[in-house]
């Protein structure tokens, strides 16, 4: 079965509310449920050029869905799935699809703040930012600062963060602090092949390339006073986002189940419209196997941002040595956004047991959801929204809001505009470079080219798209981050 490339327009967008479109289930006979956008009508003309919705429409065909497909204003071009994607599946007879977690499993963002002020601190920005560099591994194929045995790389698949607690990468509250604790239970760390490990055994604490990177922020203006309190944010201060996944492991785990799942379909008399939503039921041997791997990868990236992290306090503690008594970068949380997450979600007033698929989305959950950390009870999960090299970012919680309208879920990022491809040819990453400068922001960079795909044109603007998810009430404003460096492979 195939559709036309350019399938949905505009005109078949159904508004709900301000904000609120809806694809219905009769767009197309084989829709189970219907496809829920969060987006201006801007940003929903930007999209209309790729496949983003085509694809959102594809996921409303896969067997076990529950209420709809949700997607945020992030939304672009994906693998199967469009990244901004989120889908919920029945446990009972639902699937799992790798095309809707990922090829970078668990990526995610992690943020640590500090008490130093950027005012007291400039005169050092600058051997900060080369310290950073130095011991924060990046680039295409980088390799990371943790040797691994095979028996030691099957512990980290086992334990994520629990691992580099025990071997003094961690604290008790970075864990406490983290997504799952930094530990997915489910991992089985033979469902990972023997390549995938190949791949991975020498890139713990490493960034990787692309859209990733270690970037020191100033803390520009606070919204939530109570919030930022909690999670110890105060203006003028510096903290540290950590941007990275489970780098060549994760890749080639989805490469591999990707594979299995061409005929597994046809095993269970699957049929899609698009052979990137490769899928296998969750109750069945292979859906098991990829929950088992899935969890393993996601371990890795847990541990690998956890490592970094530790790489980052060693330099503030290395560069700020005399100048300030209080160095210590805490850890404000971190969280995943490409993930499947076995999840219970209020599915027409009854409890359902799924599993959600969050693929270029973060969880959102409010206040007093058992699921996040004890601080942070009152005030909701922090969700991190990183925007593009040389724009804001934001911190924002959570709210119980979320739950009904994205199972849970909130925007993950900026979002991109425009191809790599065409952003180079658009961009020279030299001329980008003296511009940042310009602008006070100091890049550390391996590659101009890879620059050029990252320049701040070919994302969208992050400011539009976080305004859009806080008038929908999945999340509350917190914070906002200016950078003041930026480290990229």
């Amino acid at each position: 079965m195939s559709y036309d490339k350019n399938m949905v327009s505009i005109n078949d967008l159904i508004p709900l509310s301000k904000n609120v479109w809806e694809i219905p289930r009769k767009f197309r006979q084989d829709m189970q449920v219907p496809v829920r956008v969060f987006s201006t009508r801007e940003m929903l003309e930007q999209v209309m050029d790729d496949r983003s919705l085509e694809q959102a429409v594809n996921v409303a065909t896969l067997p076990g869905l529950v209420s709809h497909v949700a997607v945020m204003p992030d939304m672009h071009q994906g693998y199967g799935f469009p990244i901004g994607g989120v889908a919920a599946m029945r446990m009972t007879d639902g699937v799992i699809s790798p095309g809707g977690i990922g090829y970078d499993i668990n990526c995610g963002v992690r943020l640590l703040a500090s008490n130093i002020e950027l005012g007291a601190a400039r005169h050092l920005i600058d051997s900060l930012a080369t310290r950073l560099n130095q011991v924060c591994p990046s680039g295409v194929g980088s390799k990371g600062s943790v040797l691994l045995t095979n028996k030691e790389l099957d512990s980290v698949l086992n334990e994520g963060s629990h691992w580099t607690f025990k071997n003094g990468y961690a604290n008790k509250s970075d864990l406490e602090k983290t997504e799952e604790n930094g530990r997915m239970d489910l991992a089985i760390p033979g469902n990972v092949s023997r390549r995938a490990k190949q791949r991975g055994i020498s890139q713990l604490g490493s960034v990787g390339a692309g859209n990733h990177f270690i970037e020191l922020d100033v803390i520009d203006e606070i919204f939530d006073e109570k919030a930022a309190q909690v999670m110890g944010l105060r203006p003028g201060c510096l903290v540290v986002q950590i941007h990275c996944g489970s780098r060549g492991l994760g890749h080639q785990v989805c490469s591999d189940y990707v594979m299995d799942f061409q005929s597994a379909m046809s095993k269970y008399g699957i049929q899609l419209p698009d052979r990137e939503l490769a899928c296998a039921p969750l109750d069945s041997q292979e859906g098991k196997a990829y929950l088992g791997a899935m969890a393993a990868a996601a371990n890795f990236a847990f541990a690998n941002r956890q490592v970094l992290a530790h790489a980052c306090r060693q330099a503030f503690d290395e560069v700020f040595v005399g100048d300030f008594k209080d160095r210590h970068l805490r850890q404000v949380y971190d969280l995943a956004h490409n993930m499947g997450k076995i999840e219970t979600h209020l599915v027409g007033g009854r409890a359902q047991k799924t599993c959600v698929h969050r693929k270029g989305a973060t969880r959102a959950f409010g206040p007093g959801n058992p699921d996040i950390p004890q601080d942070y009870q009152q005030i909701g999960q922090p969700v991190l929204v990183p925007g593009s090299m040389g724009t804001c970012s934001w911190v924002l919680t959570g709210t119980t809001a979320s739950m009904d309208i994205s199972f849970g879920s909130c925007c993950h990022g900026a979002g991109r505009l425009m191809s790599r491809s065409r952003a180079k040819k658009l961009v020279q990453g030299g001329q980008l470079i003296k511009e940042l400068n310009a602008k006070g922001i100091k890049i550390q960079a391996g590659s101009l080219s890879g620059l050029a795909e990252e320049a701040p044109l070919a994302y969208k603007d992050v400011d539009t798209v976080v305004e859009t998810v806080v008038n929908l009430n999945i999340a509350r404003k917190v914070a906002r981050l200016l950078p003041v460096a930026v480290i990229k492979g």
